[in-house]
C-alpha cells in the first residue's frame, strides 16, 4: 500500500504540470483559510516577526518579509540561472530564434502597463501599481499548457518558455529600477564589493558552490539593506555561477540550477503563494472589480497580455523580422498569447513592491490579480483545447 501510494507520489511530481497545480493548491487553501474561522490566525501568523541569527548579528524581520525577501531571492536566483542559461546555450543564444519571444514580452510588457496606467491616470498612489499586469507566471502558464498535450506543438512550448524567461528578466529590471527605497551609499558600497568578490571567485573558475554562497549570503544582506529590494541579490549572485562552453563534461550552473529546481517549483513558489494569496472576500461584489486597482489588473492581464503578445508577434511575422514556430496555427498561437495573462506569483510580488506603504490596495492586488489569471487560464485553456489539430 505504502509503495503503491510512493509511486503514485513520485509519478505525479515527474509531470510538467505539477509544480502549476501544487502552485494552485496551495493558492485556494489560502482562499479558504483566509475566508474561514482560521483567518485570524493565518494573518497574525504572516506578521509575527521572527529573528534568524546569532546573538546581536542577525536580522529580525516579519514572516511574511521572510517568505517575500528571503525566499523569493533564491526564486530570482533560480530564474536568472535559467535566463543565463538560455542566452549562452539555449533558445534566446540565436537572435533569429530569440527574436520573437522577445519582441512577444515587450508587448506583454508594454500594453498591459498602458491598460493600468489609462484607468489610473490622475491617481498618482493606484498607479505606482503599473507594472503588476505585465509579469507571467512560468509555472503556471507552462503547467496549463502541458495539460493540453500534444495538441500544443512544442515549438510552442520553447516560445512560451522563452517568453516568459525574458518577461521574468523584464520584471528584474523593473523592480531593480523602479521599485526601491532610499539608498544608503554605506550598503550599496558593500553590496558592490560583495559582487566584486564574486567576480574573482568566478574569474579563478571556482567549481565549488560553497564560496559562492557564503559571499551570496553577505551579498543578500548588504542589499537588503542598500535600498534595493533584496531579491536583486539572488539576480547578481546567478549571475556569477560559472557556465563555460569548453566545460563539456561540468557546469556549476546547471548542476545548481537541477539541484534546486525541486525545491523552487514544490517549495518556495507555493508557501509564497500560499503567504499572498489569501484574502478576506467578505463584502466581495462584482462592483469591487470596478475599483481602479483591480479593474487594471484584470483588463491588464486578460486583455493587455493577449493583445500585447499576439499583435507584437503577428506584425514581426508579416514583417519578416521573426519566424511563425514550426506546426503552429494561429488558433494556437493566440491561445498561447492568451495564457500569457496568467500573472500570478510575479504579479502578487510585484503588487506587494507597488503598495508596500500603502496595505489598503493589496485586497484589490490579490482580486485583480486572482480574476486575471482564472480568466486568462479558462479562456486560453478552452481556445486550444477545441482548436481543430492541423
Amino acid at each position: 500500500m505504502i509503495q503503491k501510494i510512493t509511486k503514485g507520489f513520485i509519478s505525479f511530481f515527474k509531470l510538467e504540470a505539477a509544480s502549476g497545480i501544487v502552485l494552485l493548491f496551495a493558492a485556494v487553501i489560502a482562499l479558504i483559510i483566509s475566508n474561514s474561522e482560521l483567518s485570524i490566525l493565518y494573518f497574525s501568523t504572516l506578521e509575527k516577526y521572527l529573528f534568524i541569527g546569532i546573538n546581536n548579528f542577525g536580522l529580525k524581520l516579519s514572516v511574511l518579509h521572510w517568505i517575500n525577501d528571503a525566499l523569493m531571492a533564491i526564486f530570482f536566483f533560480f530564474v536568472t540561472l535559467e535566463i543565463k542559461r538560455e542566452f549562452l546555450q539555449g533558445e534566446l543564444s540565436n537572435i533569429k530564434q530569440a527574436l520573437l519571444p522577445i519582441i512577444a514580452a515587450v508587448g506583454g510588457m508594454v500594453i498591459p502597463a498602458l491598460i493600468y496606467v489609462i484607468i489610473n491616470l490622475g491617481d498618482g498612489e493606484t498607479l505606482k501599481g503599473w507594472a503588476i499586469p505585465s509579469a507571467t507566471d512560468i509555472a503556471f502558464s507552462l503547467g496549463v499548457l502541458s495539460l493540453l498535450g500534444s495538441r500544443v506543438p512544442l515549438s510552442l512550448k520553447v516560445f512560451l518558455t522563452a517568453l516568459a524567461i525574458i518577461d521574468d528578466l523584464g520584471a528584474i529590471v523593473i523592480i531593480a529600477l523602479f521599485y526601491s527605497g532610499d539608498l544608503s551609499i554605506k550598503y550599496l558600497s558593500l553590496m558592490l564589493l560583495a559582487f566584486i568578490v564574486l567576480l574573482v571567485i568566478n574569474k579563478f573558475n571556482v567549481k565549488r558552490f560553497l564560496p559562492y554562497l557564503i559571499v551570496g549570503i553577505f551579498l543578500w544582506d548588504f542589499t537588503h539593506n542598500s535600498g534595493i529590494h533584496a531579491t536583486i541579490a539572488g539576480v547578481l549572485l546567478a549571475m556569477t555561477i560559472p557556465h563555460r562552453r569548453k566545460d563539456k563534461d561540468f557546469s556549476l550552473l546547471i548542476k545548481v540550477e537541477h539541484a534546486i529546481s525541486p525545491y523552487v517549483a514544490f517549495g518556495i513558489m507555493p508557501i509564497f503563494a500560499f503567504a499572498n494569496a489569501g484574502v478576506s472576500l467578505e463584502g466581495l461584489s462584482f462592483s469591487s472589480l470596478l475599483d481602479k486597482v483591480p479593474l487594471g489588473i484584470v483588463l491588464g492581464l486578460f486583455v493587455g497580455k493577449q493583445l500585447g503578445v499576439f499583435v507584437f508577434s503577428y506584425v514581426s511575422i508579416k514583417l519578416k523580422i521573426a519566424q511563425m514556430p514550426s506546426n503552429t496555427s494561429w488558433y494556437n498561437f493566440y491561445g498561447v498569447g492568451v495564457l500569457t495573462g496568467i500573472g500570478f506569483t510575479m504579479s502578487l510580488f510585484v503588487g506587494n513592491l507597488a503598495f508596500a506603504d500603502n496595505l489598503q490596495y493589496m485586497d484589490g492586488v490579490k482580486i485583480g490579480v486572482l480574476t486575471g489569471s482564472l480568466l486568462s487560464t479558462l479562456f486560453g485553456y478552452f481556445l486550444i483545447l477545441l482548436t481543430p489539430n492541423r
